[in-house]
């Protein structure tokens, strides 16, 4: 399906080579190791290098010979923020989602959504108050951070390398961090990923999202059905869902909607159980 898909978008790398300077990662290859770096779960760019240097699996895959020279990590990460500054690799997950599409491997009707934090690059020493603009330069190439006394909030500090990440939390047992929030949709019948975004870290960011993406596959007569936890069990989400001509089944936690009418259906329990697949996804991300 990879090969098929790169295949279908020659005529897109065509037009980024260029034939001045110095030779560049094929993008085909930057798409595939981006895919080894995902499946494996690999950390870091460093790491996918090393392993690509002593795997005669992922050499294969990418189609590089035992004697092939590999490229260093720093030219990886170069060639890697140009392509993602493109929509490449928006194309090449769009064309094997195609794929899947023309062999009827995915769900019309019954789909699932979750969202998930993901930690931001910057440091938690960089979450500063707005108003904190002394105009001194840091002691130190890492200073040290007192942060006792200090009343952290998204309303009244920043980050100073990353301004659009918030400070936030999975839940009371986990430590504050510096994030983003993921979103993911996926088709229940064999767990393909339909759609993704990510967006400001907040306590409605996973329902408002949510709705406009199941609202994109919501077209049609038929009714749908969306599988979701506690998180989106509120009389808002679920109204919407209705209006979309969308079945909730969600965890119930309190909403007297979902329970009157959702939750004594036949499936209700099973479809409510596909939610926990999307978990596999984010554990690649996170």
């Amino acid at each position: 399906m990879v090969d098929a898909a790169l295949e279908n978008l020659s005529p897109v790398f065509s037009k980024m080579y260029s034939h001045t300077g110095r030779p560049s990662i094929p993008p085909e290859r930057l798409l595939k190791a981006m895919l080894l770096q995902v499946l494996y779960s690999i950390p870091s760019n460093v790491k996918l290098v090393e392993q690509i240097h002593f795997s005669i699996l992922f050499r294969w895959f990418l189609g590089l010979g035992l004697d092939d020279p590999v490229w260093d990590n720093s030219s990886f990460s170069t060639n890697q923020e140009r392509l993602i500054e493109t929509d490449v690799a928006t194309q090449f997950l769009e064309a094997v989602l195609d794929q899947a599409k023309c062999k009827k491997l995915l769900s019309k009707d019954h789909f699932s959504v979750d969202g998930t934090l993901i930690q931001s690059w910057a440091s938690i020493k960089s979450f500063k108050s707005r108003d904190d603009d002394d105009g001194q330069p840091p002691a130190g190439k890492n200073p040290g951070r007192d942060f006792q006394g200090e009343k952290l909030s998204n309303a009244t500090h920043a980050s100073t390398t990353d301004p659009e990440a918030k400070l936030y939390r999975k839940g009371i047992n986990h430590e504050p961090r510096l994030s983003f929030a993921a979103h993911l949709l996926t088709e229940n019948r064999h767990g393909l990923v339909m759609a993704s975004r990510v967006t400001i870290a907040d306590g409605f960011a996973e329902r408002e999202t949510a709705k406009s993406l199941i609202a994109k596959v919501a077209s049609g007569t038929r009714r749908k059905t969306i599988a979701a936890d506690r998180n989106y069990d509120t009389h808002d989400f679920v109204r919407t869902m209705r209006t979309l001509k969308v079945t909730p089944h969600v965890r119930v936690s309190k909403s007297i909607i979902l329970t009157s009418k959702t939750a004594k259906l036949p499936n209700f329990a099973p479809m409510r159980g596909l939610n926990r697949s999307i978990g596999e996804f984010f554990k690649t991300l996170i």
